[in-house]
């Protein structure tokens, strides 16, 4: 009997510890990879963190194609990112959550014009994908990308001025994050 009650005991405790990784994984909170949809190549990576329930996005790394500037700024943006490097450039700005997995009332800039678009995030059931939308006033005027949950240990592969501004900014170390990664 004792034998039983064990493994039961045992089995329960496992379905709440998954159960509490699959929970973690549908925050938003981490790197996500954005691949280009026509070559498949990756063009960037993302760090999503929280502050004081706003969740904002960083550009934190580049694939450049050969040929094309490492330092490029964003001089057609507005505001205080004009002029600043993309890398390290916060790209998405203000989302609130809006329910189950979704974020909303954020924007997202487009560094290559500097045009501010209407934005909303949401994390796919299984945690691994995060649909970002950007739009002109309504949400059906937009188009999505689809970015790619990276494991915590990616942080490792970061530029240690990005990582920096990142420990400054919000909740962005992969040790105070819970997650299944």
């Amino acid at each position: 009997m004792r034998v039983i009650l064990a493994t039961g005991f045992a089995a329960l405790l496992s379905l709440s510890a998954a159960g509490q990784a699959v929970s973690a994984d549908m925050s938003p909170i981490g790197l996500w990879q954005a691949v280009d949809p026509d070559t498949k190549q990756p063009t960037g990576w993302f760090a999503i963190t929280e502050q004081d329930g706003t969740y904002d996005g960083t550009l934190v790394k580049m694939f450049l194609q050969p040929g094309q500037d490492p330092n490029v700024v964003c001089d057609k943006c507005k505001g205080d990112r004009h002029d600043q490097p993309w890398l390290g450039l916060q790209i998405i700005r203000g989302m609130k959550p809006a329910g189950d997995s979704k974020y909303k009332d954020g924007t997202i800039l487009d560094p290559r014009d500097g045009n501010v678009y209407d934005a909303e995030m949401t994390v796919s059931p299984d945690g691994h994908t995060l649909i970002v939308r950007g739009y002109l006033g309504f949400s059906l005027l937009g188009r999505n990308e689809y970015w790619t949950r990276l494991p915590d240990s990616d942080y490792s592969m970061l530029d240690p001025a990005i990582k920096k501004m990142l420990d400054q900014s919000s909740q962005t170390d992969p040790a105070a994050k819970p997650s299944g990664h």
